[in-house]
């Protein structure tokens, strides 16, 4: 994925942060998962937290500080928005909608959305899915940090219609759905459109009904335009201006600015029970599940609102990774769910945090 500060603010240099003593619990670290879990604050955050599960088996750790200018530590059941991650929590209750019967991959997004797209005719929920309908992202025309506009939204209540309209003001970023994934949030936002059109309760409300509740999903919630992280979490940040020097906290926010996007809150022990419960069929038929692995186009490695990592042993593990401007989260499975990984962070942008990432997962799930 692509983080939005990261292509959207020239950061070159962070102030300094009191380093906490980093902190493990539940079970000793055999196999250097602390080490990785420091070594990817000190290249890119303030502090980060992850739960890896093998088995029976659990590891706890965290590392950095809570808060900038602090010795605070990170809380190891800590909160945080996790992005990106939502658009796995949208596609499975669409992909239970086609498991009911009530909705169809190949419907046309016309079928549901009269006239609220171009080409909606041949756009198919199934493209929205996998980032292949050619909408344009409604992201990219919005003011992003350090612009003193965005700073000025930061309140602000965000509908699905002025994303829509948003989107669909700019031209397509190719003409043909279904040939070319272009990673775009307006398809998910269209997608909670069209969950709230058959079912009459809008997404967020059936995400809690069919998979919060359900799997005891105690940490995690849809905040709506709630703009407080409740319970114990650490700070997030932007930069405030280019310097890279200042920054501001950015821990509440309007979450509608992200919608059936991105305004999931959750925990690491949250998201590893959701990705296990969603790879070994709890909540998918098996032809679904099959489904949401496929890629959208050929070699690509997103499926329907499922991405997947090759690691450096070999292993392929599947979930997703979530950007959320303040806060970083990647949540990933094995295909057998026996070993889980979620590691959230609160980036300091001087360095690309996927880069050291990878390291922590290679060290989760590589023999």
């Amino acid at each position: 994925m692509k983080r939005v500060l990261r292509v959207l603010v020239a950061v070159t240099t962070v102030g300094a942060v009191i380093a906490a003593p980093a902190t493990a619990v539940a079970g000793r670290d055999p196999s250097g998962l602390q080490k990785q879990l420091d070594g990817v604050v000190a290249g890119s955050a303030v502090g980060a937290l992850a739960e890896v599960r093998t088995g029976h088996s659990r590891w706890r750790g965290t590392s950095g500080v809570a808060e900038r200018e602090t010795t605070r530590p990170v809380p190891v059941d800590g909160r945080f928005r996790a992005g990106s991650i939502t658009k796995t929590f949208v596609a499975t209750v669409v992909l239970q909608l086609v498991g009911a019967g009530e909705l169809r991959l190949d419907d046309p997004v016309e079928k549901w959305l009269p006239g609220v797209v171009p080409n909606g005719e041949n756009i198919t929920v199934r493209h929205l899915l996998n980032h292949t309908s050619g909408l344009a992202d409604y992201k990219k025309t919005l003011p992003m940090p350090p612009s003193p506009e965005f700073f000025a939204n930061r309140w602000r209540t965000w509908t699905a219609d002025e994303f829509i309209q948003r989107a669909v003001a700019q031209p397509p970023v190719h003409e043909t759905p279904g040939k070319v994934f272009d990673y775009s949030n307006t398809n998910y936002i269209l997608l909670g459109e069209i969950i709230e059109k058959i079912t009459g309760e809008t997404y967020a409300d059936e995400i809690e009904r069919r998979l919060i509740k359900p799997l005891h999903l105690r940490g995690t919630e849809m905040p709506g335009t709630s703009p407080r992280i409740r319970g114990p979490h650490p700070r997030g940040y932007v930069p405030a201006d280019r310097t890279g020097e200042n920054f501001v906290d950015f821990t509440e926010l309007n979450p509608s600015l992200f919608g059936a996007g991105g305004e999931l809150i959750s925990t690491t022990a949250d998201l590893n029970r959701f990705m296990s419960a969603l790879l070994t069929g709890r909540l998918l038929r098996p032809h679904l599940l099959a489904e949401m692995k496929k890629p959208g186009v050929p070699g690509g490695d997103y499926g329907l609102g499922l991405t997947w990592r090759d690691l450096s042993c070999g292993l392929r593990v599947y979930g997703n990774d979530g950007d959320a401007l303040a806060y970083h989260s990647w949540s990933f499975v094995t295909p057998d769910a026996r070993r889980q990984a979620s590691v959230a962070l609160t980036p300091n942008f001087d360095g690309d945090s996927d880069d050291y990432i990878d390291g922590f997962l290679d060290e989760a799930f590589c023999p």
